[in-house]
């Protein structure tokens, strides 16, 4: 026993700070894109061209990206022949609404939760039920990671629950397939009200490298109302947590 508690002194405490304190990411860590909008050659489109899921457009002269489509993958970048296209480390990147994920000039003021008497309910205690609809695993394992002991998902008061009934929220990654639209909506309807509905990864919001593929929907948002997005392929468990802090702290708002 004494073995033990030598060993737990010499390991000190490995639960992150965060949101108290600067999280370190790596030097590969690819967070929130940035465009040089006034270097930008209109005319050259040769980051549109090396997307992978049209992210990027170039309509009428001025280039967007939608980071619900990005898979973070960097060929844009990397194709970009003036360098004005990167991608920073800011890891959070969740938002209200599905417009507010599109990088734009000039760039509208972000829209605030819809509705934050509803929030305010969670705000001490998140239960969530998460659904892989047809996604790979990746986003399924960031989410997973957040219980362990470096993120302790529980201390915020979230768990990951393993019945709809017992849920107050609905975490859904992939890109819903045709196979699992009817549990997804089965799940959801379990679910007592008022209910949540948070879309993680690339896939969950608009299909991902799935996109209009006949067998997938193209997300959680065509067949039910999602209240957060939460980008990336697959986001970062720091991008995960903070969306689910935004969530829980907008319910705080008068």
């Amino acid at each position: 026993m004494l073995r033990e508690f030598a060993a737990r002194i010499r390991q000190g405490y490995r639960t992150i700070s965060y949101p108290e304190g600067k999280p370190v990411l790596p030097d590969r860590f690819r967070g929130k894109p940035e465009i040089d909008f006034s270097a930008c050659d209109a005319d050259c489109r040769a980051c549109v061209a090396a997307c992978p899921t049209a992210a990027l457009t170039c309509e009428g002269g001025k280039p967007a990206l939608d980071m619900g489509r990005c898979l973070f993958c960097a060929d844009c970048a990397a194709a970009c022949p003036r360098g004005v296209l990167r991608f920073t480390n800011e890891h959070r990147l969740a938002a209200w609404v599905r417009k507010d994920l599109i990088l734009r000039r000039p760039q509208p003021a972000s829209a605030p939760p819809v509705d934050v008497a509803r929030l305010r309910m969670f705000r001490r205690s998140l239960q969530l039920r998460q659904v892989s609809a047809g996604g790979c695993n990746g986003c399924e394992a960031d989410v997973n990671v957040l219980s362990t002991i470096v993120f302790d998902l529980g201390r915020f008061g979230i768990q990951i629950v393993a019945s709809p009934r017992h849920a107050d929220g609905l975490l859904i990654t992939g890109p819903v397939t045709e196979n699992m639209k009817l549990a997804l909506e089965k799940t959801y309807k379990a679910l007592p009200p008022p209910r949540l509905v948070i879309a993680v990864g690339a896939c969950a919001i608009s299909g991902g490298p799935y996109v209009d593929h006949p067998e997938v929907h193209n997300g959680a948002a065509g067949i039910l109302p999602v209240d957060l997005f939460i980008p990336g392929c697959p986001p970062h468990p720091l991008t995960i947590l903070d969306g689910l802090l935004r969530l829980k702290s907008q319910g705080k708002v008068a």
